[in-house]
């Protein structure tokens, strides 16, 4: 059983893999860390959030509910992921929006993907397996497998040739 540092902030509903390293100044709750993988400071990862084997998350990463991160992938410094299509404070009626307000919007990563820092995935879509999206994109539609996506809006770039 992982025993978090003082300077972590891990729930004790986190399930985290054999051999995982977990920087300092870490929010974790209610996910699931696979083994062996990196996760730097100053990251929060959220409930019902899976994170593979042998990923590496870099610092500054904000990763929210509904996200999948299959095994072996890349998350550069600064990504941030959405789960929220139209996000609002109130409802119309000016009441502050409650869980029962919104509508999850899942988000998966596939196998060995890398996602550059700066990035922005937004919620609904799904990252292919070994695909590259390049620093500081925003991602707003699927990314197809061994594809390189670059661009606000990302755009295919070309493709991963090993």
């Amino acid at each position: 059983m992982y025993k978090p540092g003082p300077l972590q902030k891990i729930a004790d509903s986190v399930e985290i893999g054999e051999g995982t390293f977990i920087a300092d100044f870490v929010n974790l709750y209610g996910c699931t860390i696979g083994a062996a993988t990196k996760i730097g400071p100053f990251v929060e990862i959220q409930k019902n959030v899976t994170v593979g084997d042998r990923c590496k998350i870099s610092s500054h990463t904000f990763i929210c509910e509904g996200v999948t991160i299959e095994d072996e992938v890349f998350v550069g410094h600064g990504v941030m992921f959405i789960n929220d299509r139209f996000p609002r404070a109130a409802t119309n009626e000016g009441a502050v929006k409650s869980a029962a307000d919104w509508k999850l919007e899942t988000t998966v990563i596939k196998k060995a993907a890398s996602i550059g820092s700066g990035a922005t995935i937004m919620c609904g879509v799904t990252i292919g397996e070994r695909a590259l999206v390049g620093a500081g994109s925003v991602v707003t539609r699927d990314v197809p497998a061994n594809t390189v996506v670059a661009g606000v809006p990302s755009r295919i770039r070309g493709e991963i040739q090993e």
